[in-house]
């Protein structure tokens, strides 16, 4: 555990602030383009914090990953969730095939997509395309206990990290967060509720589609998790530990990594915010490098976001995971930079500038 605790201190240190002058650098530019001041809005925003992110006044945008983490969660044994667990491998097998909405959006974004088994409780075997990185075969029960050891959080973190730190050395300029897990937004909407102080009725959904009577059941049992484990919820990764997940976890890390290597880390839905909250109670510099790629349906992913000081940049009421919402805020990305990158100033069009009143 020593080595994994000092493993994630040195990512923690390694988080500097945004370069502020390459943010006014790219506030100037933006000031000069041929268009009145601020009249694009939040892509403005976007080319201004990509610029204080990277340091540089038009960063490259690819190549870009989404990094998929898998895993299961013993508290769907409290029936939490319309689907069964076996559906976690079975879709890890459909994003491995390219069949998988991520898979769709990822190719018209011109994204990799890496898929990792973190905790997936089927043992998948040798699988071609599969990081098979697993911690454990599922987490345990959070109704009843503790989801994992500290230890377990802290590997999974860490492989989380490693695999980001992998793809920025292959040459990777944007991440994106990407999940897998039935029964994943028991733990998330868990994780919210420690890490904002707001009750279930507020946080918890419908997931893959409850009805009344489940939803209702759901609250009960994120309510039932919180008070099984009270007493490891004022520490980030003591409750990452005890009402997380796997996949959860290895998001955190990626996110951190992102954060200490400068890369932007697109954030998905409400599984991707309750992992951003974490990464940011550890971390609260690394919440800069984070960008919320949509608002989920799920209705507590606005509180996890509000938390974070993070406006999404799009709400199409998705709530899919995957890193498909992520996945399609590329395209905006990609149009904040090249904005900044393409546009003429009004100097270099012989255009007047506004007179000022």
């Amino acid at each position: 555990m020593n080595g994994e605790q000092e493993f994630l201190n040195d990512l923690v240190t390694s988080i500097r602030p945004l370069d502020r002058a390459a943010m006014a650098a790219a506030r100037q530019r933006q000031n000069n383009l041929t268009k009145p001041a601020g009249s694009l809005g939040r892509l403005e925003e976007l080319a201004i914090w990509l610029a204080g992110v990277t340091g540089e006044l038009t960063p490259a945008t690819e190549p870009r990953t989404v990094i998929v983490m898998a895993g299961d969660h013993g508290v769907t044994s409290e029936g939490v969730s319309a689907y069964p667990s076996e559906v976690t491998p079975q879709m890890v097998m459909n994003f491995l095939g390219g069949g998988a909405a991520i898979n769709v959006l990822a190719d018209q974004a011109r994204a990799k997509v890496l898929v990792v088994d973190l905790g997936v409780a089927t043992e998948m075997g040798e699988v071609s395309g599969l990081v098979a990185r697993k911690v454990g075969p599922g987490t345990a029960n959070i109704a009843v206990g503790p989801a994992m050891s500290r230890p377990q959080a802290l590997k999974a973190l860490r492989i989380g990290a490693e695999l980001a730190e992998s793809e920025i050395a292959a040459g990777a300029r944007l991440l994106a967060t990407g999940e897998m897990g039935i029964g994943n937004t028991t733990p998330a909407s868990a994780l919210i509720c420690a890490l904002t102080d707001t009750a279930p009725e507020v946080i918890v959904g419908r997931g893959t589609g409850l009805d009344d009577a489940g939803l209702e059941h759901k609250r009960k049992v994120v309510g039932r998790a919180l008070a099984s484990n009270r007493s490891a919820l004022t520490d980030p990764v003591d409750a990452l530990a005890a009402i997380g997940g796997y996949e959860i976890a290895g998001m955190v890390g990626s996110i951190l990594a992102g954060a200490a290597r400068r890369r932007p880390v697109v954030l998905d839905g409400f599984i991707a915010g309750a992992a951003a909250l974490v990464a940011a109670r550890i971390a609260p510099t690394a919440r800069n490098y984070m960008v919320a790629g949509h608002l989920s349906a799920e209705p507590g992913h606005l509180v996890a976001l509000n938390a974070l000081e993070l406006q999404p940049l799009l709400n199409l009421s998705l709530r899919l995971g995957e890193g498909t919402g992520a996945v399609l805020a590329f395209h905006l990305i990609d149009a904040a930079t090249r904005i900044m990158a393409e546009m003429a100033t009004f100097s270099e069009a012989s255009i007047s500038r506004a007179v000022e009143r």
